[in-house]
């Protein structure tokens, strides 16, 4: 027969939890904390990933989620009409100013609409946007600064630039409707006109959109979608949808496009494998565990202690079920109370942590996330672990019979028989014994708060093996690198303009303090290399289609032993710069030689400093010959016309070499070229001669950079001076230097220190309180035992002694257990961290457990002390009494 006892359930549930308000308490302030390092972690990662989003999006030059490139106006019209664009914006380039004063700044004019002026970070400040029919610019503050415009609403300004691909320039003025601060993050500065602006600028020129490759005056479409987890599908839908692809650019039908690769969560959905889902899983299961410490202690300590209550409810009737039931329903009306709490601290603490975090990456924005996905997770993450951590003390409170309720202590539930020996009863001998009585709560406890001192050993080993010799080494190999300006821009390749003059350098040299330097040249003339047509196919496969390759081998020259003649990269180095090339095989001091035919093939490596060896052809003592070119010729590829020695403008045309001098030289070495001392950008084979073998055999002596060293202490007077001649006195050059690269290492090695430390530090919040619930509740329930052990004639000291023993081998045990885990986790995930890294080396050490060692024993001592402080204020009579009763 069924009985409707619900009611009567929830009322005993009700009734028990008043009757245990120390035990609540200590319940809710355990729920709320694993509340807090929920909601503190995910506002942290929230605020970090929505900080990333945000630089990303403005060096990205928007937050849009796709665009559609260099569309016609049929093409826009078509495809801003698909289902699945929710909005879009319109943007029309139309050119660029390149020469001075804008020569260190990429600054694009062009029209755009409201909606892509506003995703484009393009929203005035001041004034608005500039309307049809007028002659109305926008700008930001940086152009205005440069033209030496003050930002005032109707003042004129005018610019000189190349439309398109720089092949027409024009000179134009405009006036002033709107102004927005300058944002040094995005790479783009932007001039917005009006549509009818620049359609008359293209009819006053005669440029007619798209006779070139930039994609000046045609229509770019860019999009919101509904999700920015699938992007590239939803894009290859809309495509398909309308008959278009982005894949062969030969068809008719090809239409540009692109993904925003700001958004992290497209980017992990497309990079999601099963060692991310892998990490992922164990970093939720590590914060689970965390909370489920100290949760799980409170309710089973909490079932042990009221055992013969449940064995009462027993014996009238009550079924294992209920009994479940009623645990369950204590846990969620504490839970109802505790995380409501925890969400507000964790939130709290988490947006004091986030800002202090990210203001250590470099250049992203500063924000704390209120994304509900906070507060939902953090509550639905604590809610789980609850009901996990409450789930084994209910079955324990569900399986007991009435008859081993009432006998029931602590540990009596162990099968094995005491040993009886004949050693001498020590306050020491039994702390070490009661700690075996419930080993379950005692592993429970050391493994709280080991995990803690775990965390700040890896946090320190982590951080630790961060090396700056590799970081640097990657970035700059010298104390300064010297340059035109846009010779440090994206997209500039090196030409005879932008060669460094030899006054520049001597500008530098008289300063003093320089140490050692060298030059490198650059390369200004036409240079080929014959190769075989293997490896023209397996170096050009990633960027060509078959059918364009099939093209392109077709229209290449071949020299007399059938190889393909094509375009080689040379450098041309003094000493100091080829001190700091890499050698991978063979012998450098041969390029030492003035005038030597020796040369040093440039090989690549990947990321992490490893060799590629698929990335030159050339081995030692092979021997290259260069063809240094000093006249084309050009002609038809249908009709073998010859135009002449300059190319045409509208027709399609081939070249071939008609004046060349060939030069043999030998391989002595293979090397590779730091990223300081190279060009900053690749597609053609690369190799290395000496200065005076260089200039002779080019022709040229155009001088790509000068790279030094300054003597000891001299660094700080070399950037000064630096920053203040290439700002004010000299525009036209820049530099960098090592002390900006070692500034974005610390604050990089400072970030990962400050997160570690705080996770480490909410994780050993948690084990502390769950040490000082253990030791409560120990010495709570065993009022009556330590009554029973004082009426015989234990005294109060040997009783202190014997919970200080208890609460230092908990502490002893966490830091043991901690500095085994340390010694294994280090060396297993060094591997790991290593390839993650590039510049992370790995170091044991065991300075936290050192350091943490005193603080555990100093906790083992006093708390123990401190909570039977409590419990002693009450005579020895009164608890035999309040135990019986």
């Amino acid at each position: 027969m069924r009985v409707s006892n619900k009611a009567c359930v929830r009322h005993l549930g009700r009734q028990s939890m008043k009757a245990a308000k120390t035990r609540n308490c200590i319940a809710v302030l355990a729920i709320a904390l694993t509340t807090v390092l929920f909601t503190s972690l995910f506002t942290i990662a929230l605020s970090i990933n929505d900080g990333f989003q945000q630089s990303n999006f403005r060096q990205a030059g928007g937050y849009n989620h796709a665009t559609f490139k260099s569309l016609t106006q049929e093409q826009f019209g078509e495809i801003k009409e698909d289902p699945l664009i929710k909005e879009w914006g319109l943007r029309r380039f139309i050119g660029m100013p390149t020469e001075a004063p804008f020569h260190k700044s990429h600054v694009e004019i062009g029209y755009s609409d409201p909606t892509q002026a506003k995703w484009m970070f393009c929203q005035p400040q001041e004034g608005r946007l500039p309307q049809e029919g007028t002659n109305e610019a926008a700008t930001d503050t940086r152009v205005l600064e440069l033209l030496g415009v003050e930002p005032v609403l109707g003042a004129e300004f005018t610019l000189t630039f190349g439309i398109g691909a720089g092949s027409v320039e024009t000179t134009q003025t405009f006036t002033l409707c709107g102004w927005w601060e300058y944002d040094e993050a995005i790479p783009a500065d932007h001039v917005l006109i009006p549509e009818s602006r620049l359609e008359s600028i293209l009819a006053e020129t005669g440029y007619v959109p798209g006779q070139d490759a930039s994609g000046a005056g045609l229509w770019g479409l860019d999009v919101m979608l509904d999700s920015s987890l699938h992007i590239e599908q939803d894009v290859q839908t809309i495509l398909a949808n309308h008959g278009y692809q982005d894949q062969n650019r030969q068809e008719d039908n090809y239409v540009n496009t692109g993904v925003n690769w700001g958004y992290t969560g497209a980017k992990m959905a497309e990079n999601m494998d099963p060692a991310t889902l892998a990490a992922l899983a164990a970093v939720l299961l590590l914060i689970v565990f965390t909370g489920y410490l100290i949760i799980y202690n409170v309710f089973q300590i909490s079932v042990t202690n009221d055992i013969r209550f449940y064995g009462l409810l027993k014996t009238i009737g009550t079924t294992g079920r209920q009994i479940k039931a009623l645990l369950r329903q204590q846990a969620l009306l504490l839970s109802c109370i505790g995380i409501p709490i925890g969400l507000v601290l964790g939130w709290m603490v988490g947006g004091l942590l986030a800002p202090m975090v990210i203001q250590r990456l470099d250049g992203v924005v500063s924000t704390v996330s209120v994304h509900p996905l906070i507060f939902v997770g953090s509550a639905l993450f604590a809610l789980f672990t609850v009901l996990l951590s409450c789930a084994k003390p209910g079955r324990l409170a569900a399986k007991v019979s009435p008859i081993e309720a009432v006998r029931y202590t602590e540990g009596s539930q162990s099968k094995k028989k005491a040993k009886r020996g004949s050693g001498r009863v020590s306050p020491f001998s039994m702390a070490r014994a009661n700690l075996g009585r419930s080993k379950g709560k005692t592993v429970v406890t050391v493994l709280s708060l080991s995990l803690a001192v775990v965390l700040t050993t890896i946090t320190a080993t982590f951080v630790g093996g961060f090396d700056m010799d590799k970081y640097l080494s990657k970035s700059i190999c010298t104390d300064f690198v010297l340059a035109d300006a846009g010779h440090f821009q994206v997209g500039d390749t090196f030409h005879a303009g932008m060669a460094l003059p030899q006054e520049v350098i001597d500008q530098v040299t008289s300063q003093g303090g320089v140490a050692e330097g060298g030059k490198v040249y650059g390369m200004t003339t036409a240079v080929q290399e014959g190769v075989t047509e293997d490896w023209f196919r397996s170096a050009n496969q990633q960027w060509y289609t078959e059918e364009q390759m099939e093209s392109l081998i077709t229209g290449m020259e071949r020299d007399a032993g059938n190889h393909l003649l094509d375009r080689a990269q040379l450098y041309g180095m003094e000493g100091f710069a080829l001190d700091q090339l890499d050698v991978m095989e063979g012998d450098l001091s041969k390029l030492y030689e003035p005038g030597g035919r020796y040369i040093a093939a440039v090989y690549n490596k990947d990321d992490y400093g490893k060799w590629r060896p698929d990335s030159h052809w050339a081995k030692v003592g092979d021997q290259v010959t260069l063809r240094y070119v000093s006249e084309f010729e050009y002609y038809s590829p249908t009709t073998g016309e010859v135009f002449g020695s300059e190319p045409p403008e509208k027709e399609a045309y081939l070249s071939r070499a008609v004046e060349y001098q060939e030069v043999t030289y030998e391989v002595a070495a293979l090397v590779a070229v730091p990223s300081c001392l190279g060009y900053g950008y690749y597609g053609a084979d690369e190799f290395v001669l000496n200065d005076a073998t260089f200039c002779q055999d080019t022709q040229s002596d155009s001088v790509m950079l000068y790279a030094f060293n300054t003597q000891e202490g001299g660094a700080t007077a070399m950037e000064d001076f630096l920053a203040d001649y290439t700002e004010n006195q000299n525009p036209q050059y820049d530099y960098v230097s090592k002390v900006t690269y070692q500034a974005e290492f610390e604050s990089f090695r400072a970030m990962f220190l400050m997160l570690g430390g705080a996770l480490s530090f909410i994780v050993g919040l948690v084990g502390v309180l769950n040490f000082f619930n253990a030791i409560l509740t120990g010495i709570l329930t065993r009022k009556r035992e330590f009554a029973v052990l004082q009426s015989i004639g234990m005294t109060g000291r040997q009783l202190k002694i014997m919970l200080v023993w208890e609460g230092l081998f908990y502490a002893l045990g966490s830091i043991l257990i901690a500095l085994v885990l340390a010694l294994v986790l280090g060396p297993l995930s060094a591997p790991t961290l290593e390839n993650l890294f590039w510049f992370f080396t790995y170091h044991l050490t065991v300075t936290p457990v050192l350091i943490l060692l005193p603080i555990f024993l100093l906790l083992g001592g006093l708390v123990p002390l401190a909570v039977y402080r409590s419990v002693a204020r009450v005579s020895v009579v009164e608890r035999l009494r309040e135990a019986e009763g």
